[in-house]
């Protein structure tokens, strides 16, 4: 009879561990699941799609999602190629007054601060950026502000008297050799400019043609990139006028080519409610011959590139 029973707990005590080992392992695995973010966004009432778009973020990220009501805007915004985690409540709020815009439009024109009017909101521009300092409608350069490596562009290069900063010179005129290599001729029309001398070309253009077509066409005072010393207008040999500028060989080998030597389209055609002005072609920004490639590769704006990569 001793023996039975040994016997029969020898059989039943494995079975009642091994038991408690699955029963163990469910309750590990169910104190998991209902404590895992795709559960949590789940029981939040996000759908599978949007859960998965959501554990994209990092995990303080979707913290912050938990603690909010469900938004079925949050993950089309979230899903958006350049989207930023710190510009969700600003997305949110530009999103209620302007429903019928795309998730990508939204994105972009918040990025670049376009949900807040121009002059607004702004801030000291980032001088530690080297070639890559922004300046805009919403970051300014201190009215003392100048460069202190400017140098003259040689008459050969330019007309009136211009500066620029000494490595923008120097691709520059490397620039200019390589397009006269093509027999094409390329032009500093305009270059560095002070804080004063931009003070007083925005008053006449206001007093012509009022505050508004002034801000769409030039700078106020400290908001010019002119104050950088590295942008430039530019020209060629037979244009009237600035705007005749994109319809010559020379603009069309700038297109295809200043990138290469560190200088960018700064206000491109159909990006005008990004960067804040009518398309300019004559208009180019001396960045860097790396950070020039990237942004045209990326085909973003300046501004759009410098909030999601160098901000």
């Amino acid at each position: 009879m001793r023996k039975r029973r040994l016997k029969k707990s020898a059989i039943i005590i494995p079975i009642i561990i091994i038991i408690i080992i699955i029963g163990i392992i469910i309750g590990i695995n169910f104190y998991k699941k209902i404590n895992s973010y795709s559960y949590k966004l789940e029981k939040l009432g996000y759908k599978k799609d949007e859960v998965e778009i959501l554990l994209k973020l990092k995990d303080d990220q979707i913290e912050n999602i938990l603690k909010r009501e469900k938004n079925i805007v949050i993950p089309r915004l979230v899903k958006q190629k350049y989207f930023i985690f710190e510009n969700l409540d600003r997305y949110l709020k530009y999103y209620k007054d302007h429903e019928k815009e795309k998730k990508e439009t939204i994105v972009s024109k918040v990025n670049v601060n376009r949900d807040s009017d121009y002059y607004t909101n702004t801030k000291p521009a980032d001088t530690s950026k080297g070639y890559g300092i922004l300046v805009n409608k919403y970051y300014y350069l201190s009215k003392d502000f100048a460069p202190d490596d400017l140098q003259d562009v040689s008459i050969l290069y330019s007309y009136g008297e211009q500066k620029l900063r000494k490595e923008a010179l120097e691709q520059f005129i490397n620039m200019f050799n390589a397009a006269k290599a093509e027999n094409i001729t390329i032009i500093v029309n305009s270059s560095y400019r002070t804080y004063q001398y931009q003070a007083d070309l925005w008053d006449n253009y206001s007093s012509a043609h009022g505050p508004e077509w002034a801000d769409s066409y030039a700078a106020r005072a400290g908001y010019s990139e002119h104050q950088t010393g590295l942008a430039l207008d530019v020209t060629t040999y037979g244009v009237k006028g600035q705007e005749g500028f994109e319809k010559t060989k020379a603009y069309e080998w700038m297109i295809n080519h200043s990138y290469e030597y560190g200088f960018i389209l700064r206000y491109p055609k159909g990006k005008e409610d990004t960067t804040g002005y009518s398309y300019e072609s004559w208009h180019y920004r001396y960045v860097g011959v790396d950070l020039a490639k990237k942004i045209h590769d990326s085909n973003l704006t300046f501004d759009e590139y410098y909030a999601y990569y160098m901000k």
